[in-house]
């Protein structure tokens, strides 16, 4: 009996210690592996494309050529007559296939010819301000004109012409445009053209 007893205490210790070796390796096998790292979302220097920043309105502008006679289409656009006068418009088209811009007064004045300018030549109005004109192809900017009718001065002082064009140059341009006009003028030094700014059309 004592033998069997003995036997029995060892085969019960030879059991705790399988069963112990058993829940070590359970627990081994049921730890997960380590996840690979993220990647950094910092701002290095890797292999991926920098965002794109888009260009302001400023430096856009600032690499914006001039307007070229020859890029530009200048026509009178719509009038409107008044009680001693008429208001029209001068626009300038841009032909090109690239913007450019415009900026400050058209010089304007009356001819009988294109050597032979009528009186004075037309004097700057404040009424719009003057700014940048950024046309892009095929874009208008307008200036206004007003001329006044000669008849409204004394003949003695006036010396009405007749014109046959309008000679206009694009602001900051020394080319000059011809523009068939009927208008009248004074010889004399009698203001009876005045002119605006370039603005947007």
């Amino acid at each position: 009996m004592k033998h069997n007893a003995a036997t029995r205490g060892r085969l019960a210790a030879a059991l705790i210690s399988v069963a112990a070796l058993a829940a070590l390796a359970a627990c081994s096998s049921s730890t997960s592996p380590a996840s690979p790292a993220s990647p950094a979302t910092g701002t290095g220097t890797g292999t991926g494309a920098a965002p794109v920043t888009a260009p302001s309105p400023s430096a856009s502008q600032a690499g914006t050529q001039a307007c070229a006679n020859g890029a530009l289409q200048v026509k009178l656009g719509p009038s409107e007559g008044y009680a001693g006068g008429v208001n029209l418009a001068i626009d300038f088209t841009n032909t090109s296939g690239a913007s450019c811009t415009l900026s400050g007064y058209p010089g304007v004045s009356l001819v009988s010819s294109p050597q032979a300018q009528i009186g004075l030549a037309a004097k700057r109005t404040t009424t719009a301000p003057v700014k940048l004109v950024t046309l892009a192809p095929g874009a208008t900017g307008t200036a206004q004109l007003q001329i006044v009718d000669a008849l409204n001065f004394p003949t003695a002082t006036c010396s009405p012409a007749q014109a046959t064009d309008l000679r206009v140059y694009p602001p900051n341009q020394t080319a000059a445009i011809f523009l068939p006009s009927s208008s009248k003028g004074c010889a004399q030094p009698v203001q009876v053209l005045f002119v605006g700014a370039v603005q947007s059309g």
